[in-house]
């Protein structure tokens, strides 16, 4: 245990910085799920501005005060001061319950109410699911190769929170740039700004400035009022009523919030690759318990603790970053001044900040696992590209139907899937891959890893719990489905089982090659 009298301060100089980080992460998520429940599930602004937004504030709020007295007790705990886990809405699940809960009901019913009470009926169940990874929790993540975790969050950084933001950037390159490189002086150079001003604050200033002399931001106060959080009890009930007559949408919930708690593990082992030990049941249960609040006051997406720890306390943060966000957040939700955030702050503008992120995290990675378990990380990544080129072919057919395109077929139809094939797009196996993709990036890698040390046993157990994930499409199938051994399972199991059995029969199994015998 290190030095009890060691100054514990709140706030440190690099909370500035951080804060303006983590600020536009949970800024660029509020306008997303803003924009779409307004503009693509018609749901008007009293919804979206007086429920939906006050209700993540609630959440938000909620989570930043648990983890700051988790901090405290961490620091107080190791003698140390620690940085606290960045806290906010789960960016890949909050796209999951837009399109794969709210969309849904609004799509078969064109009625958006019941489509927001439905998302927090869903919000609120899955956060309970979520808690109950806090059993679990703690045992898995003793079990899994750092490399496992680690991989698959950078699969994630890699391509949703570096490569989108990117786009952006390049959509947009007269602001994008302006701000990008400023992000790129003061974050990843580590070089003094003017005034010794936080590279975030300046980045989105500069980058706002150009977006106004261009006329790609604006100046308007609609949206801006006073909005109270209020409970939801009678809509929360509504829909969960709706929700046991749709027993459907249990089969998009329970696989995604088995998602939402694995990644709480993910980043909580990425907390403690950068000096930071934090109890994964605990962050769990907060997880849970902020993502039901949050939907008892009107918000159907579940919270998290964020993606991104290495980059904030290589900003030299402690807990101010995230007490500041736990406090403008609810502010501008309050007040409304999100609508007016969200005319003008332009998403170029805010997109480089998040490209840093995802640098740090993976760079981060590469400094926490040893260099042989590199392989490991690597093909743990590979399944987030998968989920990505399948959103993005979703998104294809969307907008040809949008412009009038008339007699398109659905992704999956045959012909299409024959059509791709030829065409070098393999559909069918990155639709398998991009199923449970972070699931499926953890397994992978921790059987990658276990295999470099010649843990062979504990890579046969991974490939028997991907096996029996499969089986029942927690990973690689649409849903959730009573047990079928399709190829996927079964070629698992056959991993599986050489994995365990052949060191049994061959003594020299775990013997290692000579240089001769690896490629060049």
């Amino acid at each position: 245990m290190g030095d009890q009298s060691m100054d514990q301060r709140i706030f440190a100089r690099g909370d500035l910085s951080a804060f303006w980080a983590l600020f536009t992460d949970n800024l660029i998520n509020l306008m997303v799920l803003a924009g779409v429940c307004q503009f693509v599930f018609q749901m008007p602004a009293e919804i979206v501005y007086g429920r939906i937004l006050p209700g993540a504030a609630i959440a938000i709020v909620s989570g930043v005060a648990a983890y700051v007295w988790l901090a405290k007790r961490a620091a107080k705990t190791h003698g140390r001061p620690v940085t606290a886990m960045p806290y906010g809405i789960s960016t890949p699940v909050m796209f999951v319950y837009l399109f794969g809960v709210i969309g849904p009901i609004f799509w078969s019913t064109g009625d958006a109410l019941l489509a927001w009470q439905v998302g927090i009926a869903a919000g609120f169940i899955g956060g309970i699911v979520a808690a109950f990874g806090a059993i679990i929790g703690p045992w898995l993540k003793r079990v899994t190769p750092r490399a496992g975790m680690l991989g698959t969050l950078c699969g994630i950084a890699l391509v949703f929170i570096g490569t989108v933001p990117m786009a952006e950037v390049f959509e947009s390159p007269y602001v994008g740039f302006a701000s990008l490189i400023i992000i790129l002086w003061g974050l990843v150079g580590r070089f003094r700004l003017p005034g010794n001003m936080p590279a975030g604050l300046l980045a989105l200033i500069v980058g706002t400035l150009v977006a106004l002399a261009i006329g790609e931001a604006r100046i308007s106060t609609e949206g801006v009022g006073f909005y109270l959080p209020l409970p939801w009890i009678g809509d929360l009930m509504t829909g969960i009523a709706y929700l046991w007559q749709t027993p459907e949408l249990f089969l998009v919930l329970v696989p995604v919030q088995i998602y939402n708690f694995i990644e709480t593990m993910n980043n909580v082992e990425s907390a403690e690759a950068a000096g930071d030990s934090y109890p994964v049941a605990t962050a769990q249960v907060i997880d849970g318990a902020g993502t039901m609040l949050g939907a008892l006051f009107g918000s159907p997406f579940p919270t998290t603790a964020y993606i991104g720890h290495p980059a904030y306390k290589g900003m030299g943060a402690r807990s101010g970053y995230i007490i500041g966000v736990g406090a403008v957040i609810p502010l501008a939700a309050i007040l409304g001044l999100l609508a007016f955030l969200n005319n003008l702050i332009p998403l170029a503008a805010a997109a480089p900040i998040l490209i840093f992120v995802a640098l740090s995290l993976v760079t981060s990675t590469a400094g926490a696992v040893r260099p042989a378990h590199i392989a490991a990380v690597t093909i743990a990544m590979i399944p987030h590209v998968s989920s990505f080129l399948m959103i993005k072919w979703g998104s294809l057919l969307n907008a040809l139907r949008e412009t009038g395109v008339e007699g398109l077929p659905n992704l999956g139809d045959e012909a299409l899937t024959a059509a791709l094939l030829q065409q070098g797009a393999h559909y069918t196996g990155h639709l398998a891959l991009s199923q449970g993709a972070i699931i499926t990036g953890l397994i992978w890698g921790a059987i990658v890893a276990s295999l470099i040390d010649g843990e062979f046993r504990r890579a046969a157990g991974f490939a028997l719990a991907a096996s029996a994930m499969s089986l029942v499409g927690i990973i690689h199938g649409a849903s959730l489905h009573w047990p079928s051994l399709d190829r996927v399972a079964m070629g698992y199991l056959i991993i599986a089982a050489f994995l365990y059995l052949y060191p049994l029969v061959d003594a020299k199994a775990g013997e290692r090659g000579t240089s001769e015998d690896s490629p060049a």
